[in-house]
């Protein structure tokens, strides 16, 4: 008898770390079903780069999920009168860009598509090398909300242990990168700029795409990132 595949819930929100994820994760051999979200930020090319790469990747099925976290604000992604910082990363403080809640959000999305679909996986982007500033990208917070799926579904009660896979957890973006690379990601469909205008092309000055410019210098590879002009 032919045995089930092994199923996975991807978060993917079109940047490149989370279509290195995608890529790790079906290296492991798992049926991929990804999920991004619409939640308010100030641009949707990074919802668009998501279907994108979710449908050339051959992932099983794509999901994106709409809310309204604009309204909540509080995060220069999700507030207008709170300007995305361009002066360089500041990693003594948690930035500006943090959006409040954010992963807790979208990993409960996830975990009850993990339910319905009979998967024990999720795999999410977060790293806590490069940019250490978010608290929802610590490995003490994958694991307490890893306890916390466990105790809350029933997929857990019943022993079907969820499991929260972060592949990139301790990677620095230029190891990111060569993993990706490897796999045969194509950086050029990602959109990983704050502030993109409605092509994906990115500004070139935001914290993300600074990270992304030297993350690709350091790695040793050509930087496929579109920039818009006079921005």
């Amino acid at each position: 008898m032919e045995k089930e595949s092994k199923k996975a819930v991807v978060l993917l929100s079109g940047g490149l770390d989370s279509a290195t994820v995608l890529a790790i994760a079906q290296a492991k051999g798992y049926e991929c079903h990804t999920m991004s979200f619409d939640y308010g930020q100030r641009h949707r090319a990074e919802l668009v780069a998501a279907e994108c790469v979710s449908r050339s990747s051959g992932a099983k099925t794509h999901r994106m999920m709409e809310m309204n976290m604009h309204a909540i604000g509080g995060s220069a992604l999700t507030d207008d009168s709170i300007d995305v910082p361009v002066s360089g990363v500041d990693k003594e403080n948690i930035p500006v860009t943090y959006v409040p809640a954010r992963n807790t959000i979208f990993l409960s999305y996830a975990l009850g598509l993990a339910e319905v679909l009979q998967a024990d996986d999720i795999f999410i982007g977060v790293n806590a090398v490069d940019y250490s500033g978010y608290p929802d990208c610590r490995p003490d917070y994958i694991a307490a909300y890893e306890k916390m799926a466990n105790l809350a579904t029933k997929a857990g009660i019943e022993g079907h242990k969820m499991h929260i896979q972060t592949p990139l957890i301790d990677l620095t973006k230029a190891e990111i990168i060569q993993a990706g690379v490897k796999l045969g990601v194509d950086y050029s469909k990602t959109v990983s700029c704050y502030q993109a205008d409605e092509n994906g092309a990115a500004c070139g000055i935001c914290d993300s795409c600074r990270l992304r410019k030297q993350g690709f210098k350091h790695a040793g590879v050509d930087d496929p990132t579109i920039y818009a002009p006079n921005r």
